[in-house]
């Protein structure tokens, strides 16, 4: 009996100094620089991802831009508004990823042109007015389009949606 206690011992000392191991290992490749591991085969690194600006504005500010636009048609309000957020929130996100674009401060300039026409955008979705809500966001898609002219990418055209990109989303307003 006194041998099988003493294997069991032995089994269960073993057993923690394997975990403390593994968890010390854990830990030490969390807090120690140098190459991250993955579950990519060898020879298949999984590359950083860096998304460039372009990348950000197709991924996130491009596609708010369209369904706020198609929202605001729709007169759909409340959902105008939560695309607005979005919208600002996508803004946000790429100043935080992307802060200096070439030699701009990249939250200054998105500031600078795009404060008032979001704001006028958000005064016509409160006040549920489609006509307002027309205008702001053709100011706004002009401030997007001025951005692209002041950052030497005058090809990149953004255009009032004329049709929904979107088939399995309804921009409607509920009934209700």
């Amino acid at each position: 009996m006194l041998h099988v206690k003493g294997t069991i011992s032995r089994m269960l000392a073993a057993s923690a100094a394997s975990a403390l191991l593994v968890l010390g290992s854990r830990a030490s490749a969390q807090t120690l620089p140098g190459p991250a591991t993955s579950s990519a085969p060898a020879g298949n690194p999984t590359p950083d991802y860096h998304p460039s600006l372009g990348d950000l504005m197709t991924m996130a500010v491009q596609p708010r831009h369209t369904k706020l636009g198609l929202a605001g048609q729709e007169g759909n309000w409340p959902y105008a508004q939560y695309e607005l957020s979005e919208l600002r929130n996508a803004f946000a996100r790429v100043a935080r990823t992307i802060p200096i674009y070439r030699t701009i401060d990249m939250a200054a300039i998105i500031g600078a042109l795009t404060a008032e026409p979001l704001q006028a955008v958000e005064q016509a979705i409160q006040a549920r007015d489609a006509r307002r809500f027309k205008t702001a966001y053709a100011n706004l898609t002009t401030a997007c389009n001025a951005c692209h002219l002041s950052q030497d990418h005058a090809p990149v055209v953004i255009r009032i949606p004329s049709t929904n990109p979107y088939p399995d989303q309804d921009f409607r307003k509920p009934v209700r």
